[in-house]
């Protein structure tokens, strides 16, 4: 209930004060977004293993159905390269109806996971594991669209297979094919960025190719039939569906749900800094649900949010969430009206604008601030999450580079810093504290780090070195931010030795919580309430009084 109001709430705040103005820019912002996504929603149809129709259906259903119920005003959805890499293998396993179900499975899941409120656990994972899980993707796809582009044939299901295959049953590329999709690399790569922003290179490049191939003639795999029609003749129908198919199914699903989880907020929360404005995540997710549901009713393939699209609609001057739902009114058109065109696009013309969109999809600015600042976790965590999603699924390379995040992590947190040092009173004087004389018989270790079960040999070992050669032994606690239970444990262990053999123990400047946790684990009875002090200097006055 509280999400329908928050999105009433959006929707006023969002169009208060609407105008033509505002109107004419969110119609600009649709029609440069509709020219990036055309290109694209064909060549991701086709390399997700389903037909350039189905991207284009994907495209403009997933425009009008997730741009009116998302959580920001500036989301643009459709067909993404991260997706066809699951799709591709899914396809070939299952075929157009199993990409089709797992679709509708993935939206329930989403809507369940926004409806949980689950949309801040992407910001759990760390950046320098999503960035590998894009770099991973990007070579994925890039390996995915070597058949279309050199004209050949590989073998296998997943894309470093198929890339072995060339080499054990011989690579024999067509040139002409070829030649194509080097052409459009090239022109995609050259065209000026001024130019750019008003005309995607993509679309430039499928325009000078499809003039250029009318007059050359090559004999090269083409799109084929684009039907002009919104509702395709392969589409899920609920009526044949079973358990069985589904419970098959659900690993795929849940993928899908994950990735465009993943994509999708990660987009808003960069977008949202491009416009300055907030996405409503949780709600963000139950919108691509409802869309992912809605789409293979008409024969589309799973969408996404998609951040080259949302960026050039921000750019553009997108106002409102009219501009998603304009972009996709204006594909609607362009395949009615120019269907035949796209019908003769050469497939490795596509392959080419995928090639150089997965260079691009990098994160390199964050991939050269990780290596040129050489953070050796960071660059493990990016190196083994982009090996993971590239040898593994998807899903899979997520968890283990979260998991690998822990364990460094973990390690960190082992290294607890252990000083000690003898009183100076040259030291006390200047913070005003005077003493007559100081007693080597009391020292102050500092401790910095976690205490947990970890870290409790190291603490012993440093601890003990000090019993029966110190009177008196202060424990600065200032930098101990938690202990749990074993920490506890092993400190009324030492406490006790330590006290039986003539060495007392002080604590000072410990934190709240962590004085709570001793609390309540009978360590400051032990010690003592008068031997907790709040400053180190309170402690060493006492202790020097006690042990003159």
């Amino acid at each position: 209930m509280n999400l329908f109001k928050n999105y009433i709430t959006d929707m006023k705040t969002e169009f208060a004060g609407y105008n033509g103005a505002r109107l004419g820019k969110d119609l600009m912002a649709g029609v440069t977004v509709a020219a990036v996504a055309l290109p694209l929603a064909l060549a991701f149809g086709v390399s997700s293993g389903a037909t350039a129709a189905a991207g284009l259906v994907t495209a403009i259903i997933g425009g009008i159905v997730i741009s009116a119920f998302s959580g920001a005003s500036f989301q643009i959805s459709g067909p993404t390269g991260a997706m066809t890499a699951i799709l591709v293998t899914l396809a070939a396993q299952y075929g157009m109806q199993g990409i089709l179900l797992a679709c509708f499975m993935a939206g329930i899941i989403l809507i369940v996971a926004g409806v949980l409120k689950l949309g801040r656990m992407i910001y759990y994972i760390p950046s320098s594991v999503i960035t590998g899980f894009t770099s991973g993707i990007a070579i994925i796809i890039a390996l995915g669209q070597l058949d279309n582009f050199f004209g050949v044939t590989s073998e296998g299901d997943l894309a470093i297979v198929k890339l072995i295959s060339y080499f054990t049953n011989g690579f024999h590329p067509d040139m002409e094919t070829m030649a194509i999709g080097i052409a459009v690399i090239v022109i995609m790569l050259i065209w000026p960025k001024k130019l750019n922003s008003k005309f995607p290179s993509s679309l430039a490049a499928i325009i000078i190719i499809l003039i250029a191939n009318h007059f050359l003639q090559f004999d090269v795999a083409v799109v084929g039939d684009v039907p002009k029609s919104i509702i395709l003749d392969e589409r899920l129908t609920l009526a044949g569906l079973s358990m069985s198919q589904m419970r098959d199914l659900f690993i795929p699903a849940f993928s899908i749900a994950a990735l465009g989880m993943i994509e999708s907020l990660l987009c808003g929360a960069s977008a949202g800094k491009m416009k300055d404005e907030e996405m409503d995540a949780d709600r963000e997710l139950i919108a691509q649900g409802v869309g992912n549901i809605v789409i293979p009713l008409f024969g589309g393939v799973p969408a996404t949010a998609a951040i080259a699209r949302t960026s050039v609609a921000i750019k553009a001057g997108c106002e409102t969430r009219l501009a998603g739902i304009f972009h996709a009114v204006f594909l609607l058109l362009s395949m009615f009206i120019l269907a035949p065109v796209m019908s003769a696009i050469p497939l490795s013309a596509l392959a080419g604008v995928l090639i150089v969109t997965a260079w691009r999809m990098n994160d390199w600015e964050n991939i050269h601030f990780i290596f040129d600042h050489k953070f050796k976790s960071g660059m493990m965590k990016f190196a083994i999450t982009m090996v993971a999603t590239v040898v593994f699924d998807l899903t899979q390379a997520i968890i283990i580079g979260v998991a690998f995040s822990v364990i460094l992590i973990l390690i960190k947190l082992t290294d607890i810093d252990i000083t000690v040092a003898e009183i100076e009173k040259e030291r006390l004087e200047e913070v005003g504290v005077h003493l007559p004389k100081i007693s080597g018989k009391v020292r102050v270790a500092y401790l910095t780090g976690a205490i947990f079960f970890a870290v409790i040999d190291k603490l012993e070992n440093e601890l003990y070195a000090f019993e029966g050669k110190t009177e008196g032994l202060i424990l600065s606690m200032r930098g101990v931010p938690v202990i749990d239970l074993s920490g506890i444990q092993a400190l009324i262990e030492l406490v006790e030795e330590m006290e039986a053999n003539g060495t007392e123990i002080y604590l000072t400047s410990v934190q709240p919580k962590v004085l709570e946790e001793m609390r309540r684990g009978g360590l400051i009875e032990l010690i003592g309430e008068e031997y907790v002090f709040d400053s180190a200097e309170e402690a060493i006055v006492v202790a020097q009084q006690e042990h003159m």
